[in-house]
């Protein structure tokens, strides 16, 4: 019991890590190894993400990211209906299989091709919410 303790003592001192704050612990050495690969140094704007706030109702095309902020808001809209029409064509379908006797005590009703087709759910989730950003952005 007492080394099951120690391990959930190190667990939630370990986690809890993660929400200090970060400090320069980074050291330079000040001599040069012969064998390191020489660094360039890179502007300090480069390290960093653009910053992605907005004032408004809604946000700018640019947190799409690079793809999806060039593209118009009726083709993200066709892709999140053919997304969900995917999605929902393999809940039916894994419904129906699910009917049949004897599918659920030897898991035959599970196929993976509608495991990956359900998720087209998330997928029309969020190139909804992309096309109605874009469409509010006059794209």
């Amino acid at each position: 019991m007492a080394r099951l303790s120690i391990l959930l003592l190190a667990a939630i001192v370990a986690v809890s890590s993660a929400f200090v704050p970060a400090t320069n612990t980074a050291v330079r050495a000040t001599h040069q190894v012969a064998f390191a690969p020489k660094i360039s140094e890179q502007s300090s704007t480069t390290l960093f993400a653009e910053d992605m706030t907005w004032e408004g109702e809604y946000p700018p095309s640019k947190v799409l990211g690079p793809i999806m902020s060039k593209m118009p808001s009726s083709t993200l809209a066709i892709i999140s209906m053919v997304s969900l029409g995917v999605c929902a064509y393999s809940c039916v379908q894994s419904g129906l299989l699910l009917r049949e006797p004897g599918a659920v005590e030897d898991g035959s009703w599970v196929k993976w091709y509608y495991i990956v087709e359900g998720l087209g759910g998330p997928l029309a989730w969020g190139t909804h919410v992309a096309s109605w950003i874009q469409r509010k952005n006059g794209m």
